[in-house]
């Protein structure tokens, strides 16, 4: 498919058939997450890869019992960082000095400004930016599985607190903020399969101005 063809195709899978999808499309999916740009290149949150049954079925009672969490090949949930820290920062440019091979000299005053900027906010502010963060890999993923012929279900309706305690998120540090789903529709099942999609004509979505 092309790139417009696979935004044609997929929908918001309200229902799996339990297909397993193949490793090798798993791993396209995430390394588009991998590479979805995030604020100053930080990427302040983690991703949870779950094919466990037992663990998905914990999941599913925590997100409004959506089915397709229990159906699905793999659930991905996404843990945006607490709050941007200056050890966590620091972290991250010492790490990017040594794979673009420069010296700390280099990045110093944008790291010492970043810290600033960050500490001076309320952890709260600082989840919130880190959750627009998450939210924006997990589109690039939700793209890359279209791609793949591959289904999703992109969910905010669970009890982020459940589940941050069943994936212990809290000692890392790590809030839950999405949930993907991954896997393959079930179409005799799932009522939305086939329906036309609904947008914003684009004169009423986009403003141009020249």
């Amino acid at each position: 498919m092309t790139f417009s063809e696979a935004l044609q195709w997929r929908y918001a899978t309200k229902r799996m058939n339990g297909q397993t999808v193949p490793q090798e499309k798993i791993d396209k999916i995430l390394e588009a997450i991998q590479m979805a740009p995030t604020s100053s290149g930080l990427q302040p949150f983690e991703v949870i890869v779950i094919s466990n049954p037992a663990l998905k079925a914990q999941l599913k009672d925590e997100a409004a019992k959506q089915p397709q969490i229990v159906e699905s090949s793999h659930v991905l949930v996404f843990a945006a960082w607490d709050a941007y820290t200056e050890e966590r920062i620091n972290a991250f440019f010492e790490f990017n000095n040594e794979v673009r091979d420069i010296p700390a000299s280099q990045t110093d005053d944008y790291r010492k400004s970043l810290i600033k900027t960050f500490t001076s906010k309320t952890n709260e502010e600082n989840f919130h930016h880190a959750a627009k963060q998450a939210g924006i890999a997990l589109g690039f993923g939700l793209v890359a599985a279209a791609l793949e012929e591959v289904d999703t279900t992109p969910m905010e309706g669970f009890d982020p607190a459940k589940v941050d305690e069943i994936l212990g998120l809290k000692e890392k540090g790590l809030k839950s903020t999405l949930i993907l789903s991954v896997g393959y529709r079930d179409a005799k099942n799932d009522w939305l399969e086939g329906m036309k999609k609904v947008r914003k004509p684009k004169e009423e979505l986009f403003t141009v101005i020249d």
